[in-house]
């Protein structure tokens, strides 16, 4: 998670408690409809203490961060980027439609009688908290597996499974959460397992007591993993860069211990229906502010007369930036963007904000026949919630 300077605290800080200010000024409106003294004061207080303990908070966690231990400071952060969120969002909701009703009203109407506005206000702003509830407290670890199928004649009759954007630090040591999805990836019986990137938030300890859940993992013809951005511990701060170091290798070397072939801008050859199949594997390329460690073109020196390739790419980004311009490459695999972890999904057209970011964000995209498949990610980071978005593994059949 990238770590925001004061200043940038400052300011949202100041945001929250404008929109507070705004919030607190229609929600007079309707406290006239309470024919309590006591319970409209009581209302009023308890609006203002919560504002500023939540600034307070805010200010003094990120004051104290560089005194507190790792594991808790992950924690503290994911909670109070809940507790703002499911704050914020619905007070920002009231305000606008409240607003708009009633500007509109006065401008257009000429009905005086106004008690409708602040409640559909109300209501309005209710809707996303409960979202938001639901988010966090059941769509967090709905797995869903997501069944794609693709014509491919070398791979006719393989199954593959990827998962993607693991983050364990947020699990919190949950492990029976997470053999849960372990027992579905099995019980697709895949020949090959890959993962694509993001096993931590930033550290090698978060994979404390996660050996045992991933030694169970099993596929026919083996499992394959890359790098992602979280990987590298570039969003913490170290006091040298031995430290760092060792991290980055310890993160690399649980990957062997749990059975999985680490590409690190390498291919591997596997033997599928007879025929030679590159798995090409590169660390992390993403578009700046993201580092670019990987290197497609070192990835591919040793299979580039293999017919059929399948690459491992955590940003989807890289695929038009560099992967379209080798056409033999037929799939790529990426995560990274977590589908942002909210959006909806109708009738086979889906949205997200992150759309906006990224032009492929979740699921499978085409172009000149090479396949890119977008990953919505197993677990979470920043906001400890998912609605519209469940954490996926996705199958991938081979016709």
């Amino acid at each position: 998670m990238r770590a925001y300077n004061f200043f940038i605290i400052v300011l949202l800080c100041l945001f929250i408690l404008l929109v507070d200010t705004a919030a607190y000024y229609w929600l007079q409106s309707i406290l006239e409809l309470i024919p309590y003294p006591f319970f409209v004061t009581l209302i009023k207080i308890l609006f203002w203490v919560f504002t500023f303990a939540l600034i307070i908070a805010i200010l003094s966690l990120k004051l104290s961060l560089s005194y507190i231990d790792p594991s808790r400071r992950q924690r503290l952060i994911s909670s109070m980027y809940g507790l703002t969120v499911s704050s914020f969002i619905p007070k920002i909701i009231f305000v606008i439609v409240i607003s708009t009703l009633y500007y509109s009203n006065y401008v257009f109407s000429e009905d005086d009688s106004l008690i409708w506005i602040p409640i559909a206000g109300l209501i309005a702003g209710f809707l996303p908290f409960f979202v938001i509830v639901y988010a966090t407290l059941k769509g967090l670890y709905r797995f869903k597996v997501y069944n794609i199928n693709l014509q491919n004649e070398q791979l006719k009759g393989v199954r593959i499974v990827q998962i993607s954007d693991l983050h364990l630090g947020s699990f919190r040591s949950q492990y029976k959460v997470f053999d849960r999805a372990i027992k579905m990836i099995n019980d697709l019986e895949p020949d090959l397992i890959f993962f694509t990137g993001d096993l931590v938030n930033n550290y090698a300890w978060e994979l404390k007591g996660w050996e045992e859940s991933f030694k169970k993992l099993r596929a026919k013809q083996g499992k394959f993993s890359i790098l992602g951005n979280h990987d590298y511990g570039d969003y913490s701060t170290w006091e040298n860069e031995t430290d760092k170091e060792k991290n980055f290798e310890a993160i690399k070397d649980f990957q062997t211990r749990i059975g999985f072939r680490l590409l690190l801008n390498e291919s591997e050859i596997v033997i599928v229906n007879s025929n030679e199949v590159a798995i090409i594997g590169v660390e992390n390329w993403g578009k700046p502010p993201f580092n670019q460690y990987g290197d497609l073109e070192k990835a591919l020196k040793t299979v580039r007369e293999i017919p059929s390739k399948i690459l491992l790419s955590h940003d989807p980004s890289h695929w038009k930036e560099e992967v379209l311009s080798h056409p033999d490459i037929f799939l790529t695999l990426s995560g990274h963007t977590h589908g942002m972890q909210a959006g909806f999904s109708v009738g086979g057209k889906q949205w997200s904000p992150i759309k906006y970011k990224y032009k492929e964000w979740a699921g499978l995209y085409e172009q000149r026949g090479q396949y890119l498949y977008v990953n919505r990610g197993l677990g979470w980071m920043g906001f400890p919630g998912r609605f519209g978005m469940r954490p996926e593994i996705t199958c991938i059949d081979f016709e």
